[in-house]
Formats: C-alpha cells, sequence, structure tokens
C-alpha cells in the first residue's frame, strides 16, 4: 500500500501541489507605434482573458530570447515582419490564480507586411488618450500608466529616427 501510494506521488497522482502551483509563462509584447497609434488586438474567443484587448505577442518557446520569440509570435498572429529593439521597454510581473506570468514588452516597428486577423478577434491603432476607453487585461495595468505618464514614448518615430 505505501509503495503504491509514494508511486501515485511520483507520478503526480495524490500530490495536492500538482494542480495548485501556478504555472509559470514567460511572455513578449509589441509595442508598435504607428501614425494612427499604438497597434492593440483582441484576444480571440476560447482563449484565455478572450475578448480583452492586448498588445500583440506571445509565450517565449525553450531555446529563445523574448525578442526572437516575439518575431516568431508576431508573424504567427498578424502575418507581419517586425524589427524589435534590443532592450525591454517595461518588464511586469503578475499572477493570476492559473498562472504566474513574466511579460517583457519591447518597441517594434514593422518591417513588411499589413496586420491581418491570423491570431486575434479584431486589430486596432489606439492614440494615447483612447487607450483607456479598451478593457485590458490586469497585467498590463502598469504598463498602460507607464504610457500615460512617458510623453517622449508619443512623439512620432519618424522624429526618434530622424
Amino acid at each position: 500500500m505505501a509503495a503504491s501510494r509514494n508511486r501515485g506521488v511520483n507520478e503526480g497522482i495524490g500530490d495536492p501541489t500538482a494542480s495548485s502551483t501556478p504555472a509559470f509563462i514567460e511572455v513578449s509584447a509589441a509595442l508598435i507605434l504607428g501614425t494612427e497609434g499604438l497597434l492593440i488586438t483582441r484576444r480571440p474567443r476560447g482563449s484565455h482573458l478572450a475578448g480583452l484587448w492586448e498588445f500583440p505577442g506571445g509565450k517565449r518557446e525553450k531555446g529563445e530570447t523574448f525578442a526572437q520569440g516575439l518575431v516568431r509570435e508576431i508573424e504567427e498572429e498578424l502575418g507581419v515582419e517586425i524589427e524589435v529593439e534590443p532592450w525591454a521597454y517595461a518588464e511586469i510581473e503578475h499572477r493570476y490564480p492559473e498562472k504566474h506570468v513574466h511579460l517583457k514588452f519591447f518597441r517594434a516597428r514593422i518591417r513588411s507586411g499589413i496586420p491581418r486577423l491570423l491570431g486575434c478577434d479584431e486589430i486596432a491603432w489606439a492614440g494615447k488618450s483612447e487607450l483607456s476607453s479598451y478593457s485590458f487585461p490586469a497585467a498590463d495595468t502598469a504598463l498602460l500608466a507607464q504610457l500615460e505618464r512617458d510623453i517622449s514614448f508619443w512623439i512620432a518615430r519618424d522624429a526618434r529616427e530622424g
């Protein structure tokens, strides 16, 4: 009896910590500033936090840097090729009941293509004053506050690069 009980715990059967430990997920997201504002996407039906708006991106896969994962995710979700700045604009950790998320937000620009609805339900370009009218996940709250305060972020990309 004791042997079978130990075997079950080792296999995750009957182990109370197996289901109560939240998953740890590493995510990168793009802050793509265009002439009409920041590119945001609506999470698809049937997904975690469905219907909320977010900055496009996704989970980092094993062996990828955050930036490499972001380039891959944007290609998969929007069908565009992006160039990512080498350092994160913001880094946030957030705990949901079912998962612990480590997010890195990178400034990026579209190198080629036009965003399409491949992995999201809707696409919008939101200006600084418009962001507050969209419903975002709780994990994005600190970033939204930072973007509200950071006037330099909203300077036209052409002016920053010129």
